[in-house]
């Protein structure tokens, strides 16, 4: 087995440097990720190890062997590239098409022999492309054909893969089931690869490491769960991100928050009382909107939580799986009353958060607006043995209103005109004309 090695590499277009000092290794059965924004040189660095794009600076090695000294027969026997674009100059057949992976190793003149083309059609197995072999390539959906050029990369029997950006034009379960290959093909075969992917969770899911480019150079390299950091991810690609290890699979996960550029303070402060991840649409367009927000209780660890802390909300917090302490309680009771209004998302309650809902009828006496999302009716989410429905019940006869969904309070919330007094003291009688169905006061 062999290990690529890429030692202070600077690549240049024309007098442009695109990329400067890359230092990378990647043994055998390493999956290495290659992520950054457009422009940043993720695929300038494959083209320089597939011999394209000669370095300005730097040596790229296989076992220790500059690749750039080798034969590019030789060099194909051991890596294989599968490019961006998948476009084929001429309209071949598919079989025709994986065949040229065995190009390197067939002698000049010389035919495919049985061999090559069980190779053949064992990499055309793995891709899902076997039935395909009669069709013409320039025939096939964009999709269909990024699998054919898969099968000539895997045709070639190689120890390192590279691969730009594989999985952009393939349909989900297209995406999964390559992925899913490549990663058996590390693990069994110790084949290296090295991919450009734009998809963070796929990236996160797969591969063994993980190498950011930003304006060039290496940002960060190393672990997965080291790399694909939200302060990374927000230096980088200049998105905030919360980033979470998924049960299912264990693996990080990404739910990036989409970018806005907020709108001038409206000097309104709304409370959210949230959890579970119900309020993390909500808490991001309200930041973006110029709303002062605050929230709580909520757990360390939970995923609005995190939300919190990226979109810098205070927040009332308690300990992750516990149940709100007096401490915790009263901090939220005084974040609250400093609040023009409340809302509170739908999160289930349980024994844990039912204080909060407590709380929400305390400042509801006091005068404070509260609001209420109402997605899910409190009867599939009460896990309290109807303590919470019961609150809910009670405020709604307090005064309460409550809306639909986020749409809904969004557009109470951006009404014109609106002081944060007068805001406070709105009814929905006023605003909702000929009886809208989707929001509802007692």
């Amino acid at each position: 087995m062999i290990t690529l090695n890429v030692n202070g590499v600077e690549c240049r277009y024309g007098s442009t440097k695109i990329l400067s000092g890359v230092n990378l290794e990647v043994k055998p059965g390493d999956f290495v990720g290659i992520l950054g924004p457009n422009g940043s040189g993720k695929t300038t660095l494959l083209r320089s190890i597939s011999r394209v794009l000669k370095p300005h600076v730097g040596a790229i090695l296989i076992d220790k062997a500059d690749i750039y000294a080798l034969k590019p027969v030789d060099v194909a026997k051991k890596m294989a590239v599968v490019p961006q674009d998948s476009t084929v100059g001429f309209n071949f057949s598919v079989m025709d098409v994986v065949l040229m992976g065995r190009n390197p190793h067939l002698g000049r003149f010389q035919m495919e022999s049985p061999k090559d083309v069980e190779i053949a059609k064992k990499a055309m197995k793995l891709t899902n492309t076997w039935d395909l072999a009669d069709r013409q390539i320039n025939e096939l959906s964009g999709g269909e054909r990024q699998r054919v050029i898969i099968a000539r990369a895997l045709a070639q029997e190689p120890q390192i893969l590279l691969l730009d950006e594989p999985i952009s034009h393939l349909d989900i379960i297209n995406q999964l089931e390559l992925m899913d290959l490549v990663k058996s093909l590390c693990d069994k075969k110790e084949l290296s690869v090295l991919a450009v992917i734009h998809d963070l969770n796929m990236a996160a899911r797969y591969c063994t490491s993980i190498m950011m480019l930003k304006a060039g150079e290496v940002y960060a390299f190393g672990e997965v769960d080291k790399v694909l950091t939200s302060e990374n991810i927000r230096s980088v690609f200049d998105v905030d991100a919360i980033v979470r290890k998924n049960a299912a699979t264990n693996s990080l996960y990404v739910i990036p928050l989409s970018p806005k550029k907020p709108s001038p303070a409206k000097k309104c402060v709304v409370h959210v009382i949230c959890g579970a991840g119900t309020g993390i649409v909500l808490l991001k367009t309200l930041v973006d909107d110029g709303f002062n927000v605050t929230a709580g209780v909520l757990n360390v660890l939970d995923t609005d939580f995190e939300a919190c802390e990226i979109l810098g909300i205070p927040t009332v917090s308690e300990a992750p799986f516990s149940l709100i302490t007096d401490r915790a309680y009263a901090s939220n009771l005084e974040m609250i009353m400093a609040a023009d209004m409340v809302v509170v998302t739908s999160v289930p309650f349980g024994s844990g958060n039912l204080r909060n809902l407590e709380a929400a009828k305390e400042v509801l006496k006091s005068g404070v607006s509260v609001y209420v999302i109402d997605h899910v009716p409190i009867e599939r989410r009460d896990f309290t043995n109807g303590k919470a429905t019961q609150l809910m019940a009670e405020l709604k006869a307090g005064g309460a209103v409550f809306v639909k969904n986020h749409s809904d309070l969004l557009s109470l919330l951006n009404l014109p005109k609106l002081s944060p007094s007068e805001f406070s003291k709105m009814t929905l009688a006023g605003h909702m004309k000929n009886g809208d169905s989707e929001v509802s006061k007692t």
